[in-house]
């Protein structure tokens, strides 16, 4: 391990939140009389995925991105609803998704033997820190950074900088990111100035200018970089 520093992204690359956000959305769907289906699924996904980009770009802070979701998908079903309960109870549900992505416990176990292990997320804070401690994963890891509570996100360079500036003896040289979002982990290291590790269990095709340093399929193959 050629790494002193590496900073892991949580969703889809150590907690399995396509998991969590499928069961939260079942529950509540059904909790609205909503089939919970491919159609929906796709609708709801479509649209949560331009609030986040929008969020990474800085047009959106992560209040309006979630507070604001649910009034606009239930709008397009023809639903009037209060947004910011709606966020609330779909919050309930998600938080207790903390299904591991392949080994990831194991994982960060042995590596916080040999590195130094940061959490690096964008997101809620009581939602991810709730779901880092349950799922047994802190223990493992030095300090874990949000995007709600440094007020910056990924792949903003002042969120990786206030990242650097609490990591003891910090060298860009020592240090990776690894993440499952072209956009906003492999993005941000590379405005960052560090190392790149793509966790790509499809195997995706990388389409945009963001090149990697590392294409990985398999958690396990961290150990070999």
């Amino acid at each position: 391990m050629k790494y002193k520093n590496l900073l892991f992204d949580v969703d889809d690359t150590l907690l399995d939140f396509q998991d969590a956000q499928k069961i939260a959305l079942k529950f509540l769907f059904e909790s609205m009389d909503i089939p919970y289906n491919e159609e929906t699924e796709k609708m709801y996904n479509t649209m949560n995925q331009s609030r986040w980009r929008q969020f990474e770009q800085g047009i959106l802070t992560s209040e309006q991105v979630v507070n604001g979701r649910f009034g606009i998908f239930f709008n397009q079903l023809g639903i009037e609803v209060d947004s910011v309960e709606m966020e609330r109870n779909y919050r309930q549900y998600l938080k207790e998704g903390i299904k591991p992505v392949e080994n990831s416990l194991e994982l960060v176990n042995s590596l916080s033997k040999q590195a130094n292990l940061y959490i690096v997320t964008n997101g809620i804070a009581e939602t991810q820190s709730y779901r880092l401690q349950k799922s047994g994963l802190i223990p493992y890891f030095k300090d874990v950074f949000i995007s709600e509570e440094l007020n910056a996100q990924k792949p903003s360079i002042n969120f990786f900088n206030t990242v650097f500036s609490r990591i003891p003896y910090f060298n860009k040289e020592e240090t990776a990111i690894i993440g499952d979002s072209l956009t906003s982990d492999i993005q941000g290291g590379i405005n960052a100035g560090i190392d790149t590790i793509w966790y790509n269990p499809k195997r995706k095709e990388v389409k945009d200018p963001v090149m990697p340093t590392y294409d990985i399929a398999h958690l396990n193959e961290i150990y070999d970089l």
